[in-house]
């Protein structure tokens, strides 16, 4: 599986596809070529059976992604900038919904948009050197691809304001505290803990399970707990008469692993 555009790698290992934001001259910024590569990678893994887990990356050491390309922005007219950015929210929305599990390995930089692409995903794994932030008020605009509704569902009102209010920066093992990342590891060791998280999900759990639990968790927070617990019920219908469960179960009493096949 490769990319059309120079700025995202897609690379695979067995059942992972990493995502490589490839721009390091420009801390990986998001500019409307790399948008556009990968909205391309995601929309290719979202039919793609034989991927299993994600992980999304920076090139380099310095940066994961530093937000949106400042240079091309300046540039650009009022209704390209909207259009840009009705780009990148669609983008966000795509890897929030994908139905395999995401994994954001945070090598350095993430600031703006950088912070709301791993926000987009589902785990997020921190190196020791990275800074994350949404500092788009001090650019005098705000967060503009999810920024200010997934900050908040994830480390609280009170915080998320503060954050974006003041556009702090917030270190690795602040972020961790925060709730804001669910691992810190040195940089050395960053991709190796992603895919041996990815590869533990991959040969513990079944396919069509993930997408469901992801679904239910996702669509649950939005909403009351009667109505969550309802999508729950509707989340475990979708596994009962799948392939998978019923080889779990033959193979719980034969006590042998599983061979999931998403089915």
């Amino acid at each position: 599986m490769t990319s059309p555009v120079d700025s995202v790698m897609v690379s695979r290992e067995g059942a992972i596809a990493t995502l490589t934001l490839h721009r390091p001259e420009r801390m990986n910024a998001l500019d409307r070529a790399t948008l556009r590569g990968l909205r391309e990678a995601v929309d290719a893994i979202w039919g793609d059976r034989d991927v299993r887990a994600v992980i999304v990356t920076g090139a380099g050491d310095k940066a994961f992604c530093a937000g949106a390309d400042l240079k091309e922005r300046a540039g650009m007219s009022p209704d390209e900038v909207r259009r840009f950015l009705k780009h990148i929210r669609e983008l966000m929305n795509e890897i929030e919904h994908l139905p395999k599990p995401v994994i954001a390995a945070v090598n350095g930089l993430a600031l703006g948009g950088g912070t709301e692409l791993a926000l987009a995903c589902d785990i997020r794994i921190a190196a020791e050197q990275a800074l994350m932030g949404l500092t788009e008020t001090t650019l005098a605009i705000i967060p503009g691809a999810g920024g200010t509704q997934r900050l908040p569902r994830l480390v609280g009102k009170g915080r998320a304001k503060e954050l974006i209010f003041t556009g702090r920066r917030v270190a690795a093992p602040e972020a961790l505290s925060l709730g804001l990342v669910e691992r810190v590891v040195p940089a050395d060791r960053l991709l190796e803990e992603a895919r041996a998280l990815a590869t533990q999900i991959i040969e513990q759990t079944g396919p069509v399970a993930i997408a469901q639990a992801k679904f239910a968790i996702n669509r649950g927070l939005e909403v009351d707990l009667e109505t969550g617990l309802a999508l729950e019920a509707k989340a475990y219908e979708v596994t009962i008469p799948t392939w998978d469960r019923q080889e779990a179960l033959r193979a719980f009493s034969e006590k042998r692993k599983p061979e999931f096949r998403g089915e």
